[in-house]
């Protein structure tokens, strides 16, 4: 699914009613039942509901949503903030069908003291910005997105909270921001919808189609991509009846030292999981044991260390190589990796300790194999680059430091952005709160590792893997909760990840 701007959107939104051909108006009877439906589905009507409507077509959809809520008998009251004197053709339309109807209270308030009564539990719609805004809400409608907030009721917010930008938030007022349970975004979902700094404002989000015209959507370009099943299902290769495990590649996964095995486990499983044909980790020699006691199906190289990673030769062997979870910062380890990095140039996934040593080692950077996938959490990011806090400028910094290097990127997160050498970028759609523990990121090193080494693109392997990985965390939440969750309990779920992803693409 693409993610286009606010701007975007509005020519979508145009090319529609040209190209359809449908009238302004019907296409916002087409986005007010979209709402309607997901609100019947998750509302009860015993429930009393509040709607906030601005002068804006986001506010003539929620008149048309109040009135069609009002004709499946829920109480609805409606509020027009008048707060400015000019309000679309379209709205005026809506204004008179609901008023007509006259089964919802209709009310204009031009001061926060009409803000009406409203109890624990109610529900306010929220229809007064679009995505259209573009500068902070202030006076008047900022009072009232305040005492939307402080109500204590549930917040549905009609395609974007009020107060939020689609893009960039930098130099908005975050006091001036609607604090939605639920956000009913229309056709795509905001940009900014996937920064973590907006989750409280966003809620949870869902993505309701309206019918924007397909041919439009499909030629109109944008960086910006959201990672879903069917993309994942269509890169996905099958396997035949006569391949053998030489078919699926061997990988070396160079990770572990003294008192950081589990991490070079996680990573090796994780790879083994995903489909390798074969695997090699190279760890340090006492970390040696600890593999072959925990995966017997993997192959073990021992470096010339007990206690770190001091080299790896002969790294041409291997179909791909992985580099980085528990490997440590110590002077040898960073002179392992610069060795590496000066002879190797073939598929590489760099996590960890080895982004790390990048950040800190002057000339790494530019020794960066073209096409490698780097896998930085925002800390390492942080030290790759010197990024900025806030998320956007932080995504920029990620598009350009991918552009720079020719490698692909993967900043993790609760919508990992994958960034290719090309500036493109895809937000994952899977995951949850619970893969917030020790190990998730090393489970992932290993299965970008296993993709890598099975011939996938560099690009295939990082989205693919991130959505897989995302998927398989998720399966495992709903067995054990997320509180419980273990990077173990992600591995153990790959399998069910890509059985869930193959059906889909079977069918």
């Amino acid at each position: 699914m693409k993610i286009f701007s606010s701007g975007k959107v509005r020519e979508i939104d145009a090319y529609t009613i040209k190209n359809e051909p449908v009238q302004s108006v019907d296409l916002m009877e087409r986005a007010a039942r979209a709402l309607f439906s997901w609100f019947v589905d998750h509302f009860e009507r015993t429930q009393t509901v509040f709607v906030f409507a601005g002068p804006g077509n986001n506010g003539g959809d929620g008149l048309a949503l109040s009135r069609m809520l009002a004709d499946a008998d829920y109480n609805v009251n409606v509020f027009y903030l008048a707060f400015s004197s000019g309000t679309s053709k379209d709205w005026r339309a809506n204004k008179e069908r609901l008023i007509k109807q006259g089964k919802a209270e209709y009310s204009e308030i031009s001061a926060v003291d009409d803000f009406p009564v409203i109890r624990y539990g109610d529900i306010i719609i929220d229809a007064i910005f679009g995505s259209g805004l573009t500068r902070p809400a202030e006076g008047f409608p900022a009072q009232v997105i305040s005492k939307i907030n402080n109500s204590g009721a549930i917040v549905v917010s009609v395609d974007i909270p009020s107060g939020l930008f689609g893009e960039d938030n930098t130099g908005n007022n975050m006091d001036s921001i609607v604090r939605a349970d639920h956000t009913l975004t229309l056709q795509f979902p905001k940009l900014s919808f996937f920064f973590a700094e907006n989750q409280h404002f966003v809620g949870e989000y869902h993505i309701l189609p309206i019918g924007l015209h397909p041919a439009k959507i499909s030629s109109t370009p944008t960086d910006y991509n959201l990672i879903d099943t069917s993309f994942v299902a269509g890169i996905l290769k099958n396997r035949n009846k006569f391949d053998h495990k030489g078919n699926f590649g061997h990988g070396l996964m160079i990770a572990g030292s003294c008192g950081k095995a589990g991490a070079a486990v996680l990573a090796s499983h994780a790879a083994l999981r995903t489909g390798i044909g074969l695997l090699t980790t190279h760890v340090p020699r006492p970390v040696a044991e600890v593999i072959h006691a925990a995966l017997p199906e993997a192959m073990v190289r021992c470096d010339q260390s007990d206690l770190m990673v001091t080299e790896i030769p002969n790294p041409e062997k291997y179909d791909a190589l992985g580099i980085g979870p528990g490997l440590g910062t110590k002077p040898n380890t960073r002179k392992g990796i610069r060795d590496l990095l000066e002879k190797y140039k073939g598929p590489l996934v760099i996590d960890a300790d080895a982004l790390n040593i990048i950040a800190t080692e002057k000339g790494l950077r530019e020794l960066i194999p073209e096409n490698a996938v780097l896998t930085p959490h925002p800390g390492e990011f942080r030290r790759l680059t010197g990024s900025d806090e806030k998320a956007y400028a932080r995504l920029l910094q990620q598009q350009d430091f991918s552009k720079k290097h020719r490698c692909v990127s993967v900043l993790k997160g609760a919508h990992s952005s994958v960034c290719l050498p090309d500036g493109r970028v895809w937000f994952n759609s899977t995951g949850n709160p619970g893969m917030a523990t020790a190990g998730s990121g090393d489970v992932l090193t290993g299965m970008i590792l296993a993709l890598l080494a099975q011939g996938y693109r560099p690009s295939e392997a990082a989205i693919a893997a991130v959505f897989i990985h995302g998927l398989a965390g998720d399966i495992a939440a709903e067995k054990t909760g997320c509180e419980s969750l273990i990077a173990s309990d992600i591995i153990s779920n790959i399998g069910n990840s890509l059985k869930k992803i193959r059906k889909l693409k079977n069918q």
